[in-house]
């Protein structure tokens, strides 16, 4: 059984920070990393989810 525990505020703030990068090239042309987002958005948001989850399991993390 898997011992489940909140993620540390550094592991959440960038699993926020990579997720706001994902959803704000829908919309917004970002200059400097702009076309490297907007090629790989999929991976950007599974990127996301994955660190959060990661964070969620291990207690390092």
């Amino acid at each position: 059984m898997l011992n489940l525990s909140p993620p540390r505020t550094l592991t959440f703030l960038v699993s926020l920070v990579v997720i706001g990068l994902a959803v704000a090239s829908l919309w917004l042309r970002i200059p400097t990393i702009g076309p490297t987002v907007v090629k790989f958005r999929t991976w950007f948001f599974v990127g996301a989810y994955v660190l959060l989850a990661l964070g969620v399991v291990s207690k390092r993390l």
